[in-house]
């Protein structure tokens, strides 16, 4: 096993890993540390799940599964670059790709019928949404800014939008019938298992058998109300064309794989309800699903003028819609996975609140949140700015997290446990004692869901806020609503922790809104807090306040630290930035930054001396904290615009100012001695390597795939520069 694992991942962090990886390669192996890669790609996902209809030169091992044992264990050192959490859309166009390659796979069965449609349909499922983190998350998060990254930021604060107090825009979320208002949760005093079973007139459904849980396991269960859904979503587009704002709609579709489509395809079914109620049957026939999207919609019905002639009377009628690219007409409602809660609402918010609308202008907005659960972080953030105006990034502080996150905590590890109700009854959690713990009574329609957190990722989970709080000697919350069921569970562990601990007076406990309120008090105070959260807030809030704070989340330190020993260091939060790909496709030129590597390699390096005894990687890992300097204070990172340095670029300097750091320390002599040369021929050969970056640029580019790229097409694309290929090898 290699020493460091880097991740093969999916768009734009991969081309990136095109050209950085040779880079880390290379400069490792001076100090004998050793760099592979396992492949948890999209595509390789898939290829590794269907090895039986492959020829034995196309197979591919199952390399996700690997990682999942190697992060259980003390030796893990593995740097985590964003991959695709893959909707449907996204999951049928790569099958799609590999099928052109020559990869003879199955279609994905959208209505299986025979049992080995269900059975493909079934292994397809297990690669949907969040595959991979749950696999790989077997720690809590620690995520923050990089020292270097925050002063960088307040040195050159980015632009922000102007907050109004008059502003329209406003979050709207279900105020009963919905996820929130319906949980029930409880903390099992044994090891136990459970069924979920559907109780209805005509007898019992086991929805799901074989649940295992050990003692201390909290373990919820809630609903959405289907109807009160869909009453919400008719009042919301009304309300927002009385208000004369644009409407949206924030989901997390990719993490909430079987929940959040169904809501999805709640709205798409809410705003064309009179083409559904004039034109059911014949868009069914066409195979039209509504939780597909409405461009899915569009592309099965566009050969029937009476339809398509409806769909456009009923837009016309409704408000207008807030825009993924106005320029080609993708709406919020287009494609589930376009417009993910956790980018487009801190991106709003630092827009001052505006969207964009089908006009191409900015226009205030109704932000549909239904669930009401999270909905209050972003409502009070947009109430905060109305009061106070726009975040100031020159002398903003920030917001640090702690998540809870290991062992499929929570929400995002409730996908086997998520059903669509196919008839009313009762739903029952029965333990193997016979105990019901949860029941809810049901409609046909409703979306039923249990999710759990174990008792050793809790208790973990507050010893790193702990571990944190002492190491930054500031403020530290966690987020956590009393009056909501799951909650108060979690209290009731952190409290008696902190008190036997001495330290119950540093934290406080404040549920979501008002602790959203006291961090951007603190950080408009120029003070720093922790924000000590579950996995949903974890993920939200390391997009909103790095986006706030610094334009952007790609550019965290995201640390998990596994509960065995080793270390998952993930490269930002910024997700894999598919506009960047078609960027490079279309004119060569990728400006995704890799400022999110350059943080977990040194962070990578640094653990790797620390739990082998190398100090050689120690060295490397400092130099590598020198080299992030000197990109920021130089301002070597990507530029947006075509004919301007990109990324290819920023890893010429980085790879220039690593070398000069290790040329010019003195720690260790003989690194010194061998990346003297090395520094020499990259100062030297600046010129004609920044000449032959930049003019690949402008033209189209093939990668020989999207989903799999061709490497030695990609190796191409990425790594153009002969001058800097001859030094680095």
């Amino acid at each position: 096993m290699p020493d460091i694992i880097y991740t093969k991942v999916d768009e734009a962090p991969e081309l990136a890993s095109a050209s950085f990886l040779p880079i880390i390669q290379k400069f490792a192996a001076a100090a004998g540390v050793s760099v592979g890669t396992k492949d948890i790609s999209l595509a390789g996902r898939i290829l590794a799940t269907f090895p039986e209809q492959l020829k034995e030169d196309q197979r591919q091992s199952d390399d996700l599964a690997e990682l999942g044992q190697l992060v259980k264990t003390a030796d893990a050192n593995v740097i985590k670059l964003p991959n695709i959490s893959a909707s449907v859309p996204q999951l049928v166009a790569a099958i799609k790709e590999l099928q052109a390659q020559g990869f003879a796979l199955p279609d994905y069965p959208e209505a299986p019928a025979t049992d080995a449609e269900k059975e493909v349909r079934a292994k397809y499922d297990t690669i949907k949404g969040s595959a991979v983190n749950p696999v790989l998350r077997e720690g809590n998060s620690d995520r923050r800014a990089a020292k270097a990254v925050k002063s960088f930021a307040q040195s050159n604060p980015h632009r922000m939008g102007d907050w109004t107090a008059d502003s329209k825009t406003k979050v709207s979320a279900m105020s009963g019938g919905d996820f929130f208002s319906n949980e029930r949760s409880a903390t099992l005093d044994k090891d136990t298992t459970a069924k979920i079973v559907l109780v209805t007139d005509a007898g019992e459904t086991v929805l799901k058998d074989g649940l295992s849980y050990p003692a201390g396991t909290v373990v919820d269960a809630t609903f959405m109300s289907a109807d009160a859904l869909q009453s919400f979503l008719e009042e919301q587009i009304e309300q927002t064309k009385a208000d004369g704002t644009l409407f949206s709609l924030h989901m997390k579709a990719t993490m909430m794989k079987v929940s959040d489509p169904i809501i999805f395809g709640h709205a798409v079914k809410a705003f064309l309800a009179p083409v559904f109620e004039k034109h059911g049957d014949a868009m069914r026939d066409l195979g039209v699903n509504p939780n597909s999207g409405l461009g899915d919609l569009l592309a099965r019905v566009k050969d029937n003028a009476d339809i398509m002639a409806d769909i456009d009377a009923t837009m016309a009628a409704r408000p207008p819609m807030y825009m993924v690219n106005s320029d080609k007409g993708i709406t919020n409602l287009h494609v589930s996975s376009d417009v993910i809660i956790d980018a487009s609402m801190p991106a709003l918010i630092r827009a001052g609140g505006k969207g964009w609308g089908p006009d191409n202008k900015e226009h205030d907005t109704n932000c549909v949140i239904p669930d009401n659960s999270y909905a209050p972080v972003y409502d009070e953030s947009i109430k905060f700015f109305k009061e106070n105006g726009k975040l100031n990034p020159a002398t903003a502080g920030t917001v640090q997290n702690v998540g809870l996150m290991a062992q499929k905590a929570e929400e995002y590890g409730s996908h086997p446990t998520t059903f669509e109700i196919a008839e009313a009854g009762t739903v029952k959690m029965i333990l193997d004692d016979g105990t019901v713990l949860h029941q809810h009574t049901v409609e046909a329609g409703d979306i039923w869901r249990s999710a759990s957190a174990r008792k050793a990722p809790i208790e973990d989970w507050v010893n790193l806020a702990i571990d944190r709080q002492k190491a930054e000697g500031c403020s530290a919350i966690f987020w956590l609503d009393a009056a909501r069921a799951h909650d108060a569970e979690l209290i009731a562990y952190v409290k008696p922790i902190l008190e036997a601990k001495g330290v119950a007076d540093k934290f406080e406990i404040m549920a979501p809104r008002e602790a959203t309120r006291r961090s951007l008090e603190i950080i408009t105070e120029g003070k720093n807090t922790i924000a000590i959260t579950g996995n949903v807030l974890r993920d939200y809030l390391t997009d909103l306040f790095p986006i706030l704070e610094l334009a952007t989340s790609a550019k965290m330190l995201s640390i998990v630290k596994l509960m065995n020993g080793g270390g998952l260091f993930e490269t930002g939060a910024g997700g894999s930035a598919p506009k960047h790909v078609q960027q490079l496709q279309e004119e060569n030129h990728l400006r995704w930054d890799s400022l999110g590597e350059f943080c977990a390699l040194g962070e990578s390096l640094t653990f790797l001396a620390d739990s082998k005894g190398n100090e050689k990687a120690r060295v490397l890992g400092q130099a590598v904290d020198a080299a992030t300097q000197g990109i920021l204070d130089h301002g070597r990172s990507p530029s947006r615009k075509v004919g301007e340095p990109d990324n290819r670029a920023s890893h010429y300097w980085f790879a220039r100012y690593w070398a000069e750091a290790l040329a010019h320390q003195n720690s260790d002599a003989d690194l010194a001695a061998h990346f003297a040369p090395i520094a020499k021929a990259l100062a030297e050969g600046e010129e004609a390597i920044l000449s032959e970056l930049a003019e690949v640029q402008g033209a189209p580019a093939d990668l020989g795939g999207y989903y799999h790229a061709d490497p030695a097409k990609t190796a191409d694309v990425m790594r153009p520069s002969k001058t800097l290929n001859a030094i680095i090898g």
